[in-house]
C-alpha cells in the first residue's frame, strides 16, 4: 500500500468566524486545517464543533448538521438543540439545501459548464481516498461552471454537488482531468505544489429555518 501523502502544515487560526447565530442554530465559516468534529486521538480534539460547544456551554446538545473535510474551508451549519438538528438534517437528507463551492483547479478546463456523473466508492487499499467505481460505487453527480481562466493555466470553478459523497468534488475534478490545487490526496507535481492549502471553499449555503421555514442564504467569499 502506498503511504498517504503528508498534509500541509496549514494551521487554522483560533476562535470562530461566525456568519449568523440565533437561538436555534449557528453558521460558521470554517478555516482550512480545522476538523469539523473531533478525531479519536486526544490530539485531534480541537475542531469546529468543540469550539462552538465551548463558546455556548449553555447549549450542551450543540452538534454539526453536516461536515466539510479538514482541508476544505467554508460555511458549516450547527444546531443548538436536538429538534433543530433533526429538522435541518432532514433538509440535507432530502436535498432541500442549496449550496455551492469555489475551487481553483489545475489546467484550462474546456467548455463553460457541465456535469460529472461518476459513481464513487472507498478505495479500501488507500483509505481515506475514494475512487470512481462503476460496479460498486454510489451515484455521485457534480455540476460545474467556469468562473474564470487565470494566468498560469489555472481555472476557477463553481461546483454544485448534487449528491454528498466523501471527497466527491475532489475525485470528480481529477476525473475531469483537472485536480484541485493543493489537494494532498489526489493532486501531484505542479498541481499539488501550486498552493499552500486545498483550494476548495464552501462559499454559499441556503436552507429553511426550523422555526418558521423562512429561507436563509449565506455567502462567505473564498479566501483565495
Amino acid at each position: 500500500m502506498p503511504p498517504l501523502p503528508p498534509t500541509f502544515d496549514y494551521r487554522p487560526p483560533p476562535g470562530l468566524d461566525i456568519v449568523h447565530e440565533d437561538e436555534r442554530l449557528i453558521v460558521c465559516n470554517k478555516p482550512s486545517g480545522l476538523l469539523t468534529v473531533p478525531g479519536k486521538d486526544p490530539s485531534l480534539a480541537d475542531c469546529l464543533e468543540t469550539r462552538v460547544q465551548a463558546r455556548r456551554s449553555d447549549r450542551p446538545d450543540t452538534k454539526v448538521v453536516h461536515r466539510l473535510d479538514k482541508d476544505t474551508s467554508g460555511l458549516i451549519l450547527l444546531a443548538y438543540d436536538k429538534k433543530a438538528l433533526g429538522a435541518l438534517g432532514s433538509q440535507f437528507e432530502h436535498r432541500k439545501v442549496s449550496k455551492y463551492y469555489v475551487a481553483r483547479v489545475w489546467g484550462e478546463v474546456e467548455g463553460d459548464r457541465g456535469l460529472v456523473d461518476l459513481p464513487l466508492a472507498t478505495d479500501w487499499e488507500n483509505k481515506p481516498r475514494q475512487r470512481v467505481d462503476h460496479e460498486n460505487g454510489r451515484q455521485s453527480r457534480t455540476e460545474w461552471e467556469v468562473l474564470a481562466r487565470e494566468p498560469g493555466g489555472v481555472t476557477r470553478m463553481k461546483l454544485i454537488p448534487l449528491t454528498g459523497r466523501t471527497h466527491q468534488l475532489r475525485v470528480h475534478m481529477v476525473a475531469l482531468g483537472h485536480p484541485i490545487l493543493g489537494d494532498s490526496f489526489y493532486a501531484a507535481g505542479e498541481a499539488l505544489a501550486a498552493a499552500d492549502r486545498l483550494q476548495l471553499h464552501a462559499e454559499m449555503l441556503g436552507f429553511a429555518h426550523p422555526d418558521d421555514q423562512r429561507r436563509l442564504e449565506f455567502v462567505a467569499p473564498a479566501p483565495f
